[in-house]
């Protein structure tokens, strides 16, 4: 009797120690959902999180929105505000017909974080928000702590066109009237190419509920469009990115990148615009790096943004 509750402590202790990091992370505030009239336009954006530490702003990529974040914030919350926006175009923000560069989708942020009454913010981005991220870095120095680059790359930097993701090249020319009548009531269709040929693992890549979700918010009238904008402007991107690389940033940079994806090109790219990078390459990840390594990427942003 007493080797088997021995056994009964042992067993429950270290249940305790699996699941107490998770119920830590949840202590933080509930996270909310918002919106901002700024910059001409409606944004959506969720929030979380208190503390004196300054605020973090989570920009999400293409085929996702704000939603994927989720995950992440309440490890970030108990130190700092987290808001996690739908960038123009995307989620539940609005659609208009242009301002699809990433120097004007980076104004629409900074628009977003001086009416939250932030002087000075901590920026993450993945996929096109990385390229938010960097131009947002780019016009407002002094106004960032630090920055983070997830998977995907910078137009005009460097050998840009050498990247991994431009084996696809045929969808940053894929807009316009055909396109969009051939993938109408075919979304999930075409994101399926994305969520699992970009993943190491496709079935180790988006759950099916995020598919669903973010498939119906795309599927919204001119969310498609919207979407192939990100693209179409990539031509403006690689010029305004070549003129901001003139002067490198010196806040802390961290780049991650995926094994199986970006890899060390993005966090050479990185060196290129920025003379304090911190670069991690996760080990058997593709492009998804926070639902294809969840652990390993939400442990590094939050030893970095916690620093």
């Amino acid at each position: 009797m007493n080797a088997l509750l021995r056994f009964l402590q042992i067993v429950s202790a270290a249940m305790f120690m699996v699941v107490q990091p998770t119920a830590h992370a949840a202590d933080g505030d509930a996270i909310q959902s918002h919106t901002a009239e700024v910059n001409g336009l409606t944004l959506h954006y969720l929030k979380t999180g208190k503390g004196n530490e300054t605020p973090v702003v989570l920009l999400h990529g293409y085929a996702q929105t704000s939603h994927m974040w989720r995950p992440l914030m309440p490890h970030l919350s108990d130190r700092q505000t987290v808001i996690a926006p739908d960038l123009r175009g995307a989620g539940s923000s609005s659609r208009p017909d242009g301002g699809y560069d990433k120097k004007t989708l980076a104004q629409d942020i900074h628009a977003l974080v001086k009416s939250l009454g932030y002087n000075k913010v901590k920026i993450v981005g993945h996929d096109i928000g990385l390229m938010v991220a960097y131009a947002y870095a780019a016009q407002y120095p002094q106004e960032v702590e630090s920055i983070v680059l997830m998977d995907a790359f910078l137009p005009g930097v460097g050998d840009w066109t050498k990247v991994w993701l431009l084996r696809d090249l045929w969808h940053f020319h894929f807009y316009g009237e055909v396109p969009l009548k051939l993938v109408e009531g075919r979304e999930r269709i075409y994101f399926e190419h994305f969520w699992n040929d970009f993943a190491a693992d496709r079935t180790r890549s988006i759950p099916e509920a995020d598919r669903q979700f973010y498939a119906a918010k795309y599927a919204k009238p001119g969310g498609m469009r919207a979407g192939f904008e990100y693209f179409r402007n990539f031509e403006q991107d690689a010029k305004d990115f070549a003129g901001f690389a003139q002067t490198k940033l010196t806040m802390p940079m961290l780049v991650l990148a995926g094994e199986r994806a970006s890899g060390q090109f993005l966090i050479d790219q990185g060196r290129l615009v920025d003379s304090k990078v911190e670069g991690i390459i996760v080990p058997g990840s593709g492009h998804w790096l926070m639902d294809e390594a969840p652990q390993q990427t939400i442990s590094a942003l939050v030893a970095f943004l916690n620093r």
